[in-house]
């Protein structure tokens, strides 16, 4: 078996590191992975998911108490409040940071001490599958190894991407409009680092072998730890050659297989997720051939749910969904529709005009959203993303302004996300009902802050148990319908989906499980106005008796019609 996994290793090395001793370099990794002789990989296409799955996206102090470690609450409200509907939890970045809410990294290997210590990780792993942020493009301009660098001593010296400013860079995309590269002084004198993300963030050089092996190595780490999932941040953007877009290049690909490979062998159900907020089609090429992530972020589905809600017109949205492959077994998609960054608008382009993303970002900002942007190649400033709670991004339409339909559209944005391919993660202020916050903004002068807010575990609990708070009514809901997700086969991540033609207004599809004795047909009304549907449109089989699993209603006669109200959605299944 040994050999057979260094040969798959070394063939990926060669793709990478051409000029390099491979067979050396492979030797390194399994001892970096501490890979057994006879380590044994998982079977080829198996699925480590099932359809009740479901996570939760959360920072480690989204939750609080006085006196305590956020950690520990938090694993307390998962235990009290969520233990019987999420599976799994990705806790964001929780080491210690100079910038960017824990995405600039000072250690990998160390836990913030302000949010608590690798016990409170390890009792959170034991519980709940545990997805954790290798964040491995960049790292804190206040970390050792960066610190090295500019000293000019190891390990550090080499590990930070630098080149000439006089190079032609006017091909590489940016998600940002800070500038690329950034003087830094050293004891060698001036160098120029490359910064993709911002001047605190200081792009890692993996044409340097020995920064693989730290990863391996780190890797390997949080496994022992109880990390079962990795979320590999910004990895689009992991290898740089001067003179192309340095975003996607094949040497980055081959990195992720090489991780995927060494990971899966030493734990089988281990699984990579690719953070790659970037057009869809170039999204989908992170699955490989089902040997590169495992699982893919459905960056698409946020705007393009959100601008059917707004607009009650689904066109788009069923386009793109009869565009979407079905993910081969062995890997699935990560559907979401908020998270702790903004919408993005980026996985819109070739499926959103350009004056349909202004009506959206104009109808967003109206509801009181703001608009993050990047630099273009040719010079410039593109929107990128818009910084918006949920919760008010779906107050109301773009024709009307807000209405009273806030919590249905935002329930059946949510019914739709459940019930489609791939495995469900709910970002904690949207299971909340949050809204923006501007006084977050306001203190800390970043527009991502408005959908970060921070919550005290006493008023949250006063919240959740107030009948007439918002914020009841949408934790215990979509609890109620998670809970009806995770019991039918039909809704499995990998389980059959074909898109339903029912106009615009009606946004449909069917689902089948994988032993084909579920079927379930997702219909949900995506406008203000109470719609019709006619049986004998969505072909349910006569022999079979249906009913919706959300309302209870049983359907008797097949030529009849289904009345739904604003923003209903139905789950008609046949068991």
């Amino acid at each position: 078996m040994t050999d057979t996994l260094t040969n798959k290793l070394t063939g990926m090395l060669q793709q990478i590191y051409p000029a390099l001793d491979v067979q050396w370099l492979a030797g390194e990794l399994l001892g970096a992975m501490d890979l057994a002789e006879d380590a044994q990989g998982p079977p080829a296409h198996r699925n480590n998911w099932d359809e009740s799955d479901v996570l939760l996206i959360t920072y480690g102090d989204s939750v609080q108490r006085p006196g305590e470690k956020p950690l520990r609450t938090l694993k307390q409200f998962l235990d009290d409040c969520l233990a019987d509907t999420v599976s799994g939890v990705h806790v964001l970045p929780f080491f210690p940071y100079s910038s960017d809410d824990g995405f600039s990294v000072m250690d990998y290997r160390a836990v913030n001490e302000s949010l608590g210590d690798w016990e409170d990780i390890r009792a959170i792993a034991r519980d709940y599958k545990l997805m954790a942020d290798l964040v491995i493009n960049h790292m804190s301009a206040r970390s050792r190894w960066f610190e090295n660098f500019r000293r000019r001593a190891h390990p550090g010296k080499d590990y930070f991407y630098e080149t000439d400013p006089t190079q032609d860079l006017s091909e590489v995309v940016r998600p940002r409009t800070s500038p690329l590269l950034v003087p830094v002084q050293t004891d060698d004198g001036e160098r120029y680092v490359w910064c993709t993300f911002s001047e605190d963030q200081v792009d890692l050089n993996f044409a340097n072998p020995q920064v693989l092996v730290e990863f391996v190595q780190i890797m390997r780490f949080y496994l022992e730890q109880g990390v079962r999932i990795f979320r590999l941040d910004a990895v689009a953007f992991l290898w740089k050659e001067p003179g192309t877009s340095c975003i996607h290049l094949q040497q980055t690909h081959e990195i992720i297989k090489v991780l995927r490979l060494l990971v899966e062998h030493h734990t089988p159900q281990a699984i990579l997720i690719t953070e790659t907020n970037v057009p869809n089609r170039e999204n989908l090429t992170y699955f490989g051939n089902a040997n590169e992530a495992h699982v893919i972020y459905n960056f698409s589905l946020p705007p393009l749910l959100i601008n059917t809600l707004v607009s009650g017109n689904c066109r788009h949205l069923k386009t793109w969904l009869m565009s979407m492959p079905p993910a081969q077994m062995g890997t699935t998609y990560l559907n979401f529709i908020a998270s702790h960054d903004g919408i993005g608008l980026r996985p819109t382009d070739g499926l959103l005009t350009d004056d349909e993303k202004q009506a959206l970002i104009h109808c967003l900002e109206t509801f009181g959203g703001k608009v993050s942007y990047r630099r273009l190649p040719a010079g410039g400033n593109q929107p990128y993303e818009i910084n918006i709670s949920l919760w008010d991004a779906l107050k109301g339409t773009e024709e009307s302004g807000p209405d009273q339909w806030q919590l249905q559209r935002f329930l059946c944005a949510h019914a739709i996300m459940l019930a489609l391919e791939g495995i469900p993660a709910f970002y904690i202020h949207s299971l909340l009902g949050t809204g923006n916050d501007y006084a977050r903004v306001e203190h800390t002068g970043r527009l991502r802050s408005i959908n970060r807010s921070q919550w005290d575990l006493e008023t949250l609990e006063r919240e959740l148990d107030n009948p007439i708070s918002r914020h009841n009514q949408v934790f215990h809901q979509l609890k109620r319908l998670i809970a009806l997700r995770r019991q039918q086969p039909a809704f499995h991540p990998n389980a059959t989906q074909f898109t339903l033609h029912l106009g615009l207004k009606i946004f449909g599809f069917w689902r089948q499980s994988m032993r084909r004795d579920q079927s379930i047909f997702c219909i949900h009304n995506i406008t203000d106005e109470v719609q019709q549907v006619a049986l004998a449109d969505i072909n349910l089989i006569g022999t079979d008796h249906w009913r919706d699993l959300i309302s209870g209603l049983e359907i008797d006669d097949l030529s009849g019609s289904l009345t739904l109200k604003p923003y209903q959605a139905v789950w008609l299944a046949n068991r």
